[in-house]
């Protein structure tokens, strides 16, 4: 028992350490490649540290290893700049002055749903709020909010998404199964499958995006029945 006290005590040490020097990130700031590492270090430091039968030096040669190879890799992250985007990713813009960029979502396995769920944590509740909408590397999202005055920051419901209507929100706004239908036929759509997204917000504004169109705002009155939610 004491053996193993004595010993976690040793790695708890290195790790801290190993840590410190691998830099100040916080873990929501990690690159991809640091967090698979810092996973890495933490699984090698907990074998030795409950069996005895393996010698400590093993796990702290092991750590020691690791903390090198993230050394190299970012020298070299440092020094040529694609090896930095194979490694770490780049920066993907989702939103952009001509509206949601679904292309850069499938791009980083990311749907509508997800876009605004991120908005919400910056604060955006209307995908127009913002001019710009950027993954960061690490998975944040930067957003540069727009000065546009008439942008909302009412709770919007996602109508439709990829060319799909989401029956369940329509059905939760009370909607009837024409709406959508009467929508496309006055703003003169082709078909459903060409728009990305469609959200729709208490007061009656629609926020759209058609396939290579810029967004659009259409401000209608609900049907009494709808539920304002």
């Amino acid at each position: 028992m004491v053996i193993i006290f004595f010993r976690a005590i040793i790695l708890l040490i290195t790790l801290i350490l190993v840590m410190r020097l691998m830099g100040k990130r916080q873990i929501g700031e990690m690159q991809p490649f640091e967090f698979i590492i810092t996973l890495l270090i933490a699984e090698l430091a907990c074998v030795p540290m409950s069996d005895v039968s393996i010698p400590l030096i093993y796990g702290l040669v092991s750590v020691l290893a690791v903390f090198i190879l993230h050394q190299l890799l970012t020298i070299f992250e440092q020094k040529f700049k694609p090896f930095r985007h194979l490694i770490s990713g780049k920066p993907s813009i989702v939103i952009n002055k001509d509206g949601v960029d679904l292309l850069e979502l499938k791009r980083n396995n990311l749907g509508i749903d997800d876009l605004i769920e991120s908005l919400r944590g910056t604060g955006n509740f209307s995908l127009d709020s913002v001019s710009y909408a950027i993954y960061e590397a690490n998975g944040k999202l930067s957003v540069l909010e727009s000065d546009n005055k008439s942008a909302s920051q009412e709770l919007p419901v996602l109508l439709v998404s990829e060319g799909k209507i989401d029956q369940k929100n329509i059905n939760l706004c009370h909607l009837g199964s024409d709406f959508i239908d009467k929508i496309i036929k006055d703003e003169g759509i082709k078909s459903l499958k060409n728009i990305e997204v469609m959200t729709l917000e208490p007061n009656g504004r629609i926020y759209y995006k058609e396939n290579g169109k810029k967004y659009k705002i259409l401000n209608i009155d609900l049907p009494k029945e709808s539920n304002p939610w």
